[in-house]
């Protein structure tokens, strides 16, 4: 017969050894008893002990004591310890401007999902904001149009801990992409956008070279016209977006009017849910 430990109490908050871990910059851990998890920013000398201060993707601020046990690194407890040499220096970033965690593993996917128009859309926010989502276990979803969006949503059922946010190109009062998003009523679902005609114009014309990105006559295909007027030769419109993509390196390179929207679909779909398996 199977014998078990009479001791239920959890591993972490039993009395024994814990490996030591210098707090170097860029390290990402979990303070155990408020479950904070951020990347180291520095490490201070005060009366009551060393101090670390951590910070989240949001950018919050905490500061804690380095005592035994107190912090979890992929879920075992270790010891924090003052680095040996320099000070530690400020945190590199992600292209989306957040802390960069590096080696850190991607979370299992959550729930909920991001949805995009199409696939220009997802590979640019990928670009962006691909390390932000891995470390939250958010994923993105194209669905080649908003058309169909109320049935896409009433299929997708959203939750509290099964969030939906959407990113909708040309948004503006009157559209029909306003009036598709206005149909949708889910306290769980969160449609936004941006006033652009396609991704395309979301990027800033001087990160792509050109003085302005070209109007085209209603009627014809955007796409297509762009690349007449700005006289790229091309075969497909494909080929003169992976150029554009090529030319965005950071959140910098693109419009503020995507840069709120996306961070709020992100703050919206992992509010109050954890991801599963969590």
């Amino acid at each position: 017969m199977r014998q078990y430990s009479p001791d239920l109490t959890p591993p972490w908050k039993r009395n024994k050894p814990a490996p030591e871990v210098p707090a170097e910059p860029d390290l990402v851990v979990e303070e155990i008893s408020t479950g904070f998890c951020g990347a180291v920013i520095r490490v201070e000398k005060t009366a009551q002990g060393p101090t670390v201060t951590l910070e989240d993707r949001f950018g919050k601020h905490r500061v804690f004591p380095m005592h035994p046990r107190a912090f979890m690194i992929d879920g075992k407890v270790v010891t924090l310890v003052r680095p040996s040499g320099p000070a530690p220096a400020r945190p590199t970033r992600t292209a989306s401007g957040s802390v960069a965690v590096p080696g850190a593993r991607a979370r299992v996917a959550r729930a909920g999902r991001i949805y995009v128009e199409g696939k220009h859309d997802a590979e640019l926010i990928e670009r962006v904001w691909g390390d932000d989502l891995r470390i939250e276990g958010v994923a993105v979803e194209f669905l080649e149009g908003v058309d169909d969006l109320p049935a896409i949503v009433s299929d997708f059922a959203p939750g509290p801990d099964a969030r939906l946010g959407v990113l909708v190109d040309h948004l503006v009062p009157g559209s029909k992409e306003w009036k598709i998003a206005q149909s949708v009523s889910s306290d769980h679902a969160l449609v936004v956008g941006h006033p652009y005609i396609d991704i395309w114009e979301a990027v800033k014309p001087s990160s792509v070279g050109i003085d302005s990105w070209p109007r085209v006559p209603h009627g014809q295909d955007w796409k297509t016209g762009v690349c007449r007027a700005l006289g790229w030769r091309v075969s497909h419109t494909g080929e003169a977006w992976q150029h554009i993509l090529s030319k965005v390196h950071t959140y910098k390179d693109l419009q503020p009017e995507l840069l709120g929207r996306v961070e709020e679909l992100i703050d919206f779909v992992t509010a109050h849910s954890s991801p599963s398996g969590d």
